[in-house]
């Protein structure tokens, strides 16, 4: 297995691919128009309209995300509706999905909604075992989804066999790639279908966006398109303008966070108050010959269990001074929570212990600060949580 390409491949491309100049300024404008002159439209999606997401700005920031990730965008209003704008387009009434058993919690809501309300059925599988996957096919299985950083374990699938599984089979391969991130991985370079992004994350890296992003093939990126037209699901030009911006500074972004997660999470395994740690740059993580010979680093996330259980957990939480706790990620400062009352707090408890997601998991994105600073941190919180959880 061989890097698919360097962080460093994306410096330049990041900062110009999809710029136009407007009247020789260096930044394009945020155009605030609603509606535009009617001209000669080819056809009803291309009458220029916000709601048929073909704004100047809008299509700004999606010309930058087809370059980097080789394809054709289309911004959303939110990450979980990129995800099911992505999924919908692939599966109707009838139709079976595959899907991990370890799985965000926006996502298996999802998935859920789409299997009571719709009548697609979903089979989840588990992606360490490739060999049971064939069993889950049926004649109606049209596409597979996963998570090229599976949120909140950090762990990544064999992603090369499951394309391999897709090919075989005539399935749509689709990623939820909010975790590593294009500077990480390039999804469709890599022979995936459908990337998906929660670009208010690190695309966006400042937590003040929220907006979503799904990179496909012309064909694919066309019915996508034309399915948000038809919903009204178009984001706002000004959070466009704001990814557009964001997004040049994403690789400097996610190699100092990178940086920053090994050590963290090298400081941790190495703490005798902490029970496990989740993190691909580790050697001795089951995801770590995966990310080191497809990634471009190893993420700027992980997640980990402290001895004492949830109460201690909860106090380390509290005794930190840096990281906030908060429900997102991605962005320059250091989030921290447990995904038990969070991400996964909409499912109920007896699915997330079968998920893999205990009480006193803590998740931390990690931001672009010292990393001894964190580490410092980290270490007097644990001190401290110790005699919290026991009074």
């Amino acid at each position: 297995m061989t890097k698919q390409f360097r962080p460093s491949d994306l410096a330049t491309l990041v900062v110009h691919a999809g710029e136009e100049r407007d009247g020789g300024g260096l930044v394009p404008p945020i155009h605030r128009s609603s509606t535009y002159e009617l001209g000669e439209p080819e056809t009803f999606d291309d009458i220029r309209y916000i709601r048929l997401n073909n704004t100047p700005t809008q299509k700004a920031v999606e010309r930058k995300l087809g370059a980097l990730e080789e394809g054709t965008a289309l911004v959303t209003p939110s990450g979980t509706a990129a995800v099911w704008l992505a999924i919908a387009a692939s599966v109707g009434p009838g139709d079976r999905i595959l899907a991990p058993v370890r799985v965000y919690g926006g996502t298996r809501k999802i998935l859920d909604h789409l299997a009571e309300r719709e009548g697609v059925e979903v089979r989840y599988v588990d992606l360490e075992k490739p060999d049971t996957w064939a069993e889950a096919l049926s004649e109606t299985t049209r596409a597979f989804y996963m998570e090229s950083i599976a949120n909140p374990w950090m762990s990544v699938p064999p992603l090369d066999q499951v394309v391999a599984f897709c090919r075989e089979h005539g399935l749509v391969s689709l990623v939820d790639n909010t975790l590593a991130t294009p500077a990480l991985f390039r999804p469709r370079p890599f022979g995936i279908d459908i990337s998906i992004h929660s670009a208010s994350k690190h695309l966006n890296g400042h937590t003040d966006v929220v907006l979503g992003a799904v990179i496909a093939d012309a064909e694919r990126g066309l019915a996508i398109r034309k399915l948000a037209n038809k919903l009204g699901v178009c984001p706002d030009p000004e959070p466009c303008f704001l990814l557009n911006r964001g997004m040049k500074t994403l690789p400097l972004r996610v190699s100092a966070q990178c940086a920053g997660a090994l050590a963290l999470a090298q400081a941790l395994d190495a703490h005798a108050d902490v029970e496990t740690v989740h993190y691909a740059g580790l050697e001795a993580d089951p995801s770590h010959g995966r990310a080191a010979a497809w990634f471009g680093g190893f993420g700027t996330m992980l997640s980990f269990v402290p001895s004492g259980g949830k109460e201690r957990a909860q106090a380390l939480i509290r005794a930190l001074r840096y990281p906030v706790e908060a429900p997102s990620l991605g962005g320059v400062e250091t989030l921290i929570c447990r995904p038990a009352t969070t991400s996964h707090a909409g499912l109920p408890a007896e699915l997330r212990e079968e998920m893999g997601v205990p009480d006193a998991m803590i998740r931390v994105s990690v931001g672009v600060e010292r990393p001894e600073d964190l580490i410092a941190d980290f270490e007097q919180a644990l001190k401290a949580s110790a005699s919290m959880s026991a009074a």
